[in-house]
């Protein structure tokens, strides 16, 4: 087993690999930016590194600088966490090139499921049902709108390099085609430096369920069940469930099983997510994770299963610690993504934080890497901390929810506690019975 591994992150992810990597016996090596000189996971870990100034292009994603780290530290393997480098496949080679292990997937994998079209057609190749649409990028818009009268109004215009809901927009008639094309062209340009696009059918009430699927070096693949992460806010993930309210034992073992398939065919090494949108019984992949989820605690208090524990166990040439069979899921768990954001209008809080209190009792997780008296630096994500519950159903997970929504407190910033204080109130949020557009027009309607 690895005797050191550097976490190339910060935050709360950063701070969950410490902790796994400790409880194995591995020594951990911090990398940080001065902003983050004192954060909890760079007070924490063995050794520590500063490896460049607040903005993440001269630290967190400056390769140069984190495989100085390494050496210097005497790192085996980097863990990437998730964001950053973590499905960067360059990254990926350098440090493979360097002596060490990347504890995520092959670069290959990252390079074919970073290409949104070239993964799709990857997918469908496996036995993955998806969603219909163009076959690959199209180039003008003229082609766009054949595409479009060929699979039906409303369709989706998206960036092939896309991520995070850049690059996408909606046309629902011919007239507004013209539009959306050049308008997912342009923000996928700026953002991700290609313009590629592709059409997908626009389907109107789906649900947004990710199956989280292991694979070791040995041939071995097992699915976790899925997760349900409907409530989305610009197409970002803010409330996440293991197992989803809308499906049934059938329905979980049919898409697991054929995910794993698929994973297994395609040669996958170490954790993923395949993720689909489900409408009327019927699931359509759109994409895949080739690393660790924001969300992956649901699934490991509904399986038990240490999701990190096992990344570094596979990249280190171990076989899964269970198979298949061995799977069992119990009771119910949910996550809500508290950010540093107004509750409203969803501006961005940093600032330094007078009190804080984390809820507890049974059942409780909560995974931050927050403290009263710690600024948030203003130069990355706003996530501040994931609440995690887990009950035997449904009703007891939402009821401790509730409670411990009300316990937590956070002064001194803004949060969007109040916003999830809220939600796990709601009817149709209690009832499960929501879609991937349904936060959206609940904050329209509040406006």
């Amino acid at each position: 087993m690895f005797e050191k591994v550097l976490i190339a992150n910060r935050g709360e992810i950063a701070l969950r690999v410490h902790r796994a990597c400790k409880e194995m016996g591995i020594a951990t090596v911090a990398v940080h930016s001065t902003a983050d000189a004192n954060a909890m996971h760079v007070q924490l870990a063995d050794e520590s590194v500063c490896i460049g100034p607040p903005q993440a292009t001269k630290s967190y994603l400056h390769i140069p600088s984190i495989i100085t780290a390494a050496e210097i530290t005497g790192a085996q393997a980097i863990h990437p966490g998730y964001g950053f480098l973590s499905e960067n496949a360059r990254f990926a080679d350098i440090v493979e090139k360097h002596g060490l292990v990347f504890i995520g997937p092959k670069a290959d994998h990252i390079r074919l499921m970073g290409d949104k079209i070239a993964a799709k057609k990857a997918a469908a190749d496996a036995g993955m049902p998806i969603v219909p649409g163009s076959d690959g990028g199209v180039e003008t818009e003229d082609d766009a709108k054949k595409i479009a009268k060929k699979i039906g109004y409303p369709v989706l215009v998206k960036a092939a390099a896309g991520g995070g809901g850049r690059g996408m927009k909606v046309a629902r008639t011919a007239d507004d085609l013209s539009e959306a094309f050049s308008t997912a062209r342009a923000e996928a340009r700026a953002a991700f430096g290609d313009d590629s696009v592709y059409l997908e059918k626009y389907l109107e009430r789906p649900r947004h369920i990710e199956i989280q699927i292991i694979a070791d070096s040995h041939g071995a693949v097992a699915h976790l069940g899925e997760r349900d992460c409907s409530l989305q806010r610009r197409h970002q993930k803010i409330w996440e469930e293991a197992p989803s309210p809308a499906l049934n034992p059938d329905q979980r073992a049919e898409i697991g099983e054929i995910t794993a398939k698929a994973i297994k065919k395609l040669g996958y090494l170490g954790v993923g997510t395949v993720e689909y949108l489900y409408e009327n019984g019927k699931f359509y992949f759109i994409e895949m994770n080739t690393r660790l989820q924001v969300e992956h605690p649901v699934t490991e208090m509904i399986t038990g299963v240490d999701l990190v524990r096992e990344q570094i166990r596979i990249a280190d040439g171990a076989r899964l610690s269970f198979t298949q069979k061995d799977i069992k899921f119990h009771g119910c768990a949910i996550e809500c993504r508290i950010n540093a954001e107004n509750p409203v209008t969803f501006a961005p809080s940093p600032g330094r934080i007078a009190d804080y209190h984390a809820p507890g009792g049974l059942g409780v997780r909560l995974d931050s890497a927050i403290y009263a008296g710690y600024q948030i630096p203003p130069y990355y994500d706003s996530l501040i901390g994931k609440l995690i519950v887990h009950g035997r159903d449904r009703m007891e997970s939402l009821m401790r929810l509730r409670r411990a929504l009300d316990e937590m407190v956070v002064t001194g910033i803004d949060t969007t506690l109040p916003l999830f204080r809220r939600l796990a109130q709601e009817g149709d949020v209690a009832n499960g019975d929501y879609h991937i557009h349904w936060l959206e027009q609940y904050l329209n309607a509040e406006r």
